[in-house]
């Protein structure tokens, strides 16, 4: 089934496709900054920035009454208050510092709240992930489906932190029952990955909504079901994200609740 692209998601695709042309470039610059005794710490930052220069000013030149939100610039309001642009600029910003060839670019559209198109690249890999409200989602041109397995023990279960305490304990409730486990430092793809069935559940803690507001989309679209930690919908700003398929969803919910009432184990993970 071909994909029927909005004016909207068009304009999304062709900024966030200049964008991840422009990282791909520094992209292969960084093995060779990987020897230098500064290292490439200040380069990933630039590029971090330059990305997100380039998304403003294409989505700005479609679009210049919308509002952004960034994440390294933060807010700037539009005068059309109806619409937003949430932005990740460069999610992953780990891997790409160690020449890791996994990270996205992500870009959502808000519309008085809710969120109507969002697209996420992987230029690296050659994969663009996109959805509209009420027109699917898409790898590409292939339509997604989030995973079908019902037995947690089948699942490959992805899940993230930014050193909260309550990481942990939920790791201890959800990690015994699942056949594999990975964390893979880019929170935009891995929802995109709930989407197409790869990961059949991921939760996280300690996220923004530029890691999460194109990745819920891309799942309901995909006919997955994403919440809060509590159950509840505060998925984009709560700073905690289930999303699985509905019938995974409900024991993994039951676990991280239970969790969330014993005492944390203490310690530190790595972003």
């Amino acid at each position: 089934m071909a994909a029927r692209r909005s004016a909207h998601l068009n304009v999304m695709i062709e900024a966030i496709e200049k964008a991840g042309r422009a990282l791909t470039r520094d992209f292969g610059e960084v093995e060779q900054l990987q020897v230098s005794r500064k290292g490439p710490g200040d380069f990933v930052s630039a590029a971090d920035f330059k990305s997100e220069k380039i998304l403003r000013e294409e989505l700005l030149k479609a679009r210049p009454s919308y509002g952004f939100l960034f994440e390294e610039s933060g807010e700037f309001k539009g005068e059309d208050k109806n619409f937003r642009w949430i932005i990740d600029p460069l999610d992953g910003t780990t891997n790409f510092l160690h020449g890791l060839p996994h990270w996205s670019i992500s870009i959502a559209l808000e519309k008085n709240g809710e969120i109507v198109a969002a697209v996420t690249n992987d230029p690296i890999k050659h994969e663009l992930f996109f959805a509209e409200k009420g027109g699917g989602a898409f790898i590409n041109s292939k339509r997604l489906r989030v995973s079908g397995r019902i037995s947690e023990e089948d699942c490959l279960m992805s899940f993230g932190t930014e050193k909260t305490k309550e990481f942990f304990s939920d790791l201890g409730a959800t990690a015994p029952s699942v056949g594999g486990m990975r964390r893979m430092g880019s929170a935009c793809l891995d929802l995109a990955y709930v989407a197409a069935g790869r990961f059949d559940v991921f939760w996280c803690h300690g996220l923004h909504p530029w890691d999460t507001a194109a990745g819920s989309l891309l799942i309901k679209e995909a006919g997955g079901f994403i919440t809060d930690m509590d159950g509840g919908k505060n998925y984009i700003y709560g700073r905690s994200i289930l999303a699985a398929n509905q019938s995974l969803h409900t024991g993994f919910l039951k676990k991280l609740k239970q969790s969330s009432t014993k005492e944390p184990i203490k310690g530190k993970i790595s972003h």
